[in-house]
């Protein structure tokens, strides 16, 4: 469409920040079609991603397929499995796209596991349907409960899983899930992670906050396995004084829980299992808690780390006025790109489209696929983290599209 080079205003997509609300990442794009961005993410080699079908037997007795990304050192293993369990967007859970936790992942397999997230029933391509219990937090967390059961049950069939050394972890309402998942009593299982576990509703008369310390009080009576906890004070869902109620009537019901209260972390702490920078918060207390339940901790393997953009001498970083083919609008936009955090990325073309992508897995490929698709000429990054990596002479003409 000719009249996307001429528009001047920046358009923000729901599903764009409803994804930043859950998972600690954003993304501003301008022109049309960012809401139905469907470009596929390149699989990390260096961790051996790896995306597969997985074959469950749901607690109804129903077969089943569940969308999972695998991490894996070389070799056959067996190994130590983590099992990472993903929050909600607000809105169609099919929608949301498959979760990866690059960089709690990487902490993991270079330590030697194997690591799993599967999505849930019902969330992304996985089968069947989400279904909850409304404000009944207590099934609400043992129905998603069901679905880690049956993947781990899976899981431990892989000939590359020890089936005695498992951690079960979970951000958000898989932080609730990873929980309730703890009355279980699963073969292999040592300890749990719960990274700012919870679910929040919106709107109506649900007393939400205090369904929740009835679920987590239910969920410690019923438990042996220890948990550690991570709850940040600028959490937009689940706040400091939240998260010393439910520790309390946690602790009073029987269950072995530790509290890591970690004040502010970047705009929403919320983001913090899924941001590169949350490892230096997160995994120190990690690697104590791990230790203490016989999982390993050392350092085994040496990752391949992915090539580093080179700078270049095209402008300083904070020279708003040498960015080219933007309008007036789009300089705002790259003034706001300039105060955000870092991993962080900035694209335009020579139509004058843009995107800024800051957080989450891979904001590179997140903010050339937006721009890409709301513009007829080639995106191409102009600014990564702190550093302009734009050059003139890269800039080419994309494929114009065929057909009325």
């Amino acid at each position: 469409m000719s009249n996307l080079a001429h528009r001047n205003t920046a358009m923000h997509f729901p599903s764009l920040t409803k994804l930043a609300r859950q998972f600690g990442l954003a993304l501003a794009c301008m022109g049309l079609g960012c809401a139905g961005i469907t470009h596929a993410a390149e699989l990390d080699t260096t961790i051996n991603e790896q995306v597969l079908m997985l074959p469950v037997v749901s607690s109804n007795g129903s077969h089943l397929q569940f969308e999972t990304t695998i991490y894996k050192p070389a070799g056959d293993g067996p190994f130590p499995l983590l099992l990472m369990n993903h929050g909600k967007e607000r809105g169609n859970p099919n929608q949301q796209k498959r979760d990866r936790f690059l960089a709690m992942s990487r902490e993991f397999v270079k330590r030697g596991y194997a690591v799993a997230v599967p999505m849930r029933k019902g969330f992304s391509k996985s089968g069947g349907y989400y279904s909850d219990y409304g404000c009944n937090m207590k099934d609400n967390g043992q129905l998603q409960a069901d679905d880690v059961q049956a993947a781990l049950s899976a899981l431990v069939r892989q000939s590359w899983v020890d089936p005695e050394r498992i951690v079960i972890a979970g951000q958000s309402y898989g932080g609730l899930a990873t929980l309730a998942f703890g009355t279980r009593h699963f073969p292999g299982v040592r300890g749990l992670l719960n990274f700012a576990g919870g679910l929040r509703i919106d709107g109506g008369s649900c007393d939400w906050r205090e369904n929740l310390v009835t679920a987590f009080r239910y969920y410690a009576g019923k438990t042996i396995l220890p948990s550690l906890w991570f709850y940040g004070a600028n959490d937009s869902y689940f706040n400091s004084s939240l998260a010393g109620k439910l520790l309390q009537a946690y602790q009073a019901a029987g269950g072995r829980a530790q509290l890591v209260s970690f004040g502010n972390f970047k705009s929403d702490a919320h983001g913090l299992a899924g941001s590169c920078d949350g490892v230096a918060v997160w995994w120190p207390e990690t690697e104590r808690f791990l230790q203490s339940v016989g999982m390993p901790t050392a350092e085994i393997f040496t990752l391949p780390t992915s090539p580093k953009l080179v700078a270049t001498n095209f402008a300083a970083i904070d020279n708003v006025a040498a960015v080219p083919y933007l309008s007036q609008a789009g300089r705002e936009a790259y003034r706001n790109f300039l105060a955000k955090s870092t991993p962080r990325a900035f694209a335009l073309s020579n139509s004058g489209q843009w995107s800024w992508a800051e957080e989450g897995d891979d904001p590179v490929e997140r903010v050339l696929a937006a721009c890409q698709q709301s513009s007829q000429t080639t995106c191409q990054l102009y600014a990564v983290d702190k550093d302009v990596v734009w050059s003139e002479s890269s800039v080419t003409s994309a494929p114009q599209a065929s057909g009325n």
